[in-house]
């Protein structure tokens, strides 16, 4: 299995660096955001990223906004959603607008790993067919011999 890449995002600081810390020593790669604005704008230059776990409750953009954007301009990036506000209505919400997931903090650090692997294989899933799909188009427009 490939190591995901992700990108943790969350306001709160102590919170962020702990779970950097111990998704590392699981070889999960982490990049982190402490806002919204700043998760799109790393989103922007980071184009490898697997899988965004964000915060709901943010100051500024919250999670819920943040979400509809990333899916707007990175739709095959999976999105797990966490907080320690968690409201049905807020998990409905997410999945609605397309999260991958939903999870209550603080969480089990071995259900965020298995989530966040779940995640980024889904994603590479996607990137598969589509590419396949391009090969596809491709042969069908101009022959076998275009690949050779």
């Amino acid at each position: 299995m490939t190591i995901p890449f992700i990108m943790l995002v969350d306001d709160e600081v102590p919170f962020v660096e702990t779970t950097a810390k111990r998704l590392d020593v699981r070889n999960i790669e982490t990049l982190s955001a402490f806002s919204g604005e700043e998760c799109l704008e790393k989103l922007k230059t980071h184009q490898t990223i697997d899988v965004i776990v964000l915060d709901v409750k943010m100051p500024g953009m919250d999670g819920l906004e943040t979400l509809k954007r990333i899916k707007n301009e990175a739709p095959l990036v999976e999105v797990i959603m966490l907080t320690g506000h968690a409201t049905i209505q807020a998990a409905i919400d997410g999945m609605k607008l397309g999260a991958y997931d939903f999870l209550m903090k603080p969480c089990d650090i071995e259900e965020l790993v298995s989530k966040v692997e779940t995640a980024a294989e889904k994603k590479r899933d996607h990137e598969k067919k589509i590419e396949e799909a391009k090969k596809q188009e491709t042969l069908a427009k101009y022959g076998p011999f275009y690949y050779a």
